[in-house]
């Protein structure tokens, strides 16, 4: 697989749209305006009733015989997380969904480090595979690099998945979860709470023949995760039925994922990157 990552330099006219109350212990360039405790000193102002008499500058006092207190810079950073499927379904459709899904989880890494924001990037399939870059530093190169060499295989264990990754979540974050989600509701359900309190942002990545289910007549259909076949008729009887229950599928996955407080979006393989991060960030 050859990614096309051309796309990328269109992302420079949009901000990844990330919540700045979001505190991380890791330190960036960036730094907020926001007087409180940090790592930078800012200044001293005169001490008031009410305030942590552990802030005074008993140095400054020794000079002055007065009570001052130390401002100091709070430094705000997010931990972007970024969690893309690699199970075997992803494979499926004639611009692949993991291809896909690979673009949309490259644009968000290059968003996020174009912001000075950490980011920690994996895959799942019947467990999490973690990315580490092996000069210890996160660039998008030896992201695509490793991307490219994924084959998706194997089932879609979410819950377990989640369970385990959830203990690389150190601090509150923005966990960014790409997949296609054909899995039990409640298996989605449990692996989302698995993640713990934190900023939540799900793509559901499908092809138009999967939502439309462009089929007609004599089918033979194949679960590419556990191999097991199904023949079946497609009439519009059966087009209208499957399209129902995908949409209560999604809404099922939407009122999960508001619960948490977390924005829900799906996206078709035929729509532009550009496009989908469009809708998601504006």
């Amino acid at each position: 697989m050859v990614i096309d990552t051309s796309f990328l330099k269109q992302l420079d006219r949009l901000n990844l749209l990330i919540n700045k109350r979001v505190t991380s212990n890791f330190i960036g360039e960036k730094k907020s305006m926001a007087v409180g405790k940090g790592l930078i000193f800012k200044d001293h102002r005169i001490y008031a009733p009410g305030d942590d008499f552990r802030n005074i500058d008993w140095k400054v006092f020794a000079r002055t015989d007065d009570f001052f207190i130390k401002n100091y810079e709070e430094e705000r950073n997010l931990v972007v997380h970024i969690i893309v499927d690699s199970s075997a379904s992803m494979e499926f459709g004639k611009l692949k969904k993991f291809d896909y899904a690979s673009m949309l989880a490259l644009g968000f890494a290059y968003l996020a480090s174009r912001n000075n924001e950490k980011v920690h990037f994996s895959t799942f399939a019947e467990d999490v595979s973690l990315f580490n870059p092996a000069k210890g530093r996160f660039t998008i190169g030896p992201m695509l690099k490793y991307l490219e060499s994924v084959k998706p295989q194997g089932k879609s264990l979410m819950d377990k998945s989640f369970s385990h990754y959830r203990r690389s979540i150190g601090s509150k974050s923005l966990v960014i979860v790409i997949s296609d989600f054909l899995i039990n509701p409640e298996v989605i359900e449990q692996a989302f709470f698995h993640l713990g309190k934190q900023q939540l942002k799900v793509v559901q990545v499908l092809d138009p023949v999967e939502k439309n289910l462009a089929f007609d007549g004599e089918c033979d259909f194949i679960d590419s995760e556990t191999g097991s076949r199904l023949k079946s008729y497609v009439s519009p009887r059966i087009k209208s039925f499957f399209q129902k229950k995908l949409d209560e599928h999604a809404t099922k996955i939407h009122s999960f994922v508001d619960a948490l407080g977390g924005e829900f979006f799906q996206i078709t393989t035929d729509t532009a990157v550009f496009d989908a991060f469009f809708r998601m960030l504006r």
